[in-house]
């Protein structure tokens, strides 16, 4: 690795950055550090070294391409056994701030924070190739941020979603190891339950909640099946039966209440955006090609 991308290992707990952080070791002495503990989120990718790591009261010997995810608050430190071998490891911190950032973005970008601080799960083993895929994430972000080429700030926050994202899918996948079949039926149920609530709150939690299961392996499995968040799903159905019964002769206002758009200017973005007309427009143009049906005579002539 180049040298240029190494940084010499600080005590420093605290981020420079309010956004992220990341720095890659390379030591053969260092000294202890104590246990201490952070305001942000710390991702730490071992590569080599005769290491443990105490997080709270456990101790976890480690092997290389483990990572071990470190919520805010939670106390931690690394056990040194010895320097024989040296000790490599990247270390990405994120803040709070950005996380949430990228929530608004998508749930799924949270899935490993929610896990981490319920199941209190911190390590995660990776083969090599898996750690690999990582690894080169991990060195295109670092080349990034010690480079100076135009657009290097947008291309930061693309490495960094891209980043967490895959991290999130990893871990996903890890603690979701479902068969195939169980997958599509419980999809088969879900969208079988939207198609009869459409009038009803849909939200994440909502279908979590009926399906006892995560909210995350909801988006996760519609991403999936049809490329699409459960959301714009939702909303393609709902539009879809707004459609419907609006050319059935139902009034705008009947026809978004009943398939649970809470008002008329949210409906009509959707539609819009959908269908490339606005609800009103298209009332009129059905209206219209109905009269030439009747009245063919009043077709216009070529």
């Amino acid at each position: 690795m180049q040298k240029k991308l190494q940084t010499s290992f600080s005590t420093r707990q605290y981020m420079l950055s309010k956004d992220y952080e990341l720095y890659y070791y390379n030591d053969s002495t260092l000294n202890m550090v104590d246990r201490h503990t952070h305001d942000y989120y710390e991702f730490y990718f071992f590569l080599e070294g005769n290491v443990s790591i105490e997080i709270g009261k456990d101790i976890y010997r480690i092997t290389p391409g483990d990572i071990i995810i470190i919520p805010p608050a939670v106390s931690h430190r690394p056990i040194i056994h010895n320097v024989d071998v040296p000790y490599r490891r990247f270390v990405f911190w994120i803040s709070r701030d950005f996380c949430n950032h990228l929530l608004n973005l998508s749930s799924d970008y949270g899935y490993i924070m929610q896990l981490v601080e319920t199941k209190k799960t911190y390590l995660f083993h990776n083969d090599r190739i898996t750690f690999n895929a990582i690894q080169s994430k991990l060195l295109l972000l670092l080349e990034e941020m010690h480079g100076n080429r135009f657009g290097k700030r947008p291309q930061l926050s693309l490495y960094v979603s891209d980043l967490v994202l895959h991290l999130n899918r990893l871990v996903y996948e890890k603690e979701h190891p479902s068969a195939p079949g169980e997958i599509q039926a419980l999809y088969r149920k879900i969208c079988s339950f939207i198609e009869s609530h459409l009038d009803e709150d849909l939200s994440l939690d909502r279908l979590a909640g009926e399906f006892f299961v995560s909210k995350y392996h909801i988006a996760h499995i519609f991403k999936e099946n049809l490329g699409l968040s459960i959301h714009q799903y939702i909303t393609k159905k709902r539009l879809a039966h707004c459609r419907q019964s609006i050319t059935g002769g139902m009034n705008i206002t009947e026809a978004y209440h009943s398939f649970g758009f809470g008002d008329y200017s949210s409906f009509y973005r959707a539609f819009k955006k959908e269908y490339g007309i606005s609800p009103k427009d298209y009332v009129a143009s059905t209206q219209n090609s109905e009269m030439l049906k009747q009245n063919p005579e009043e077709q216009p002539t070529h």
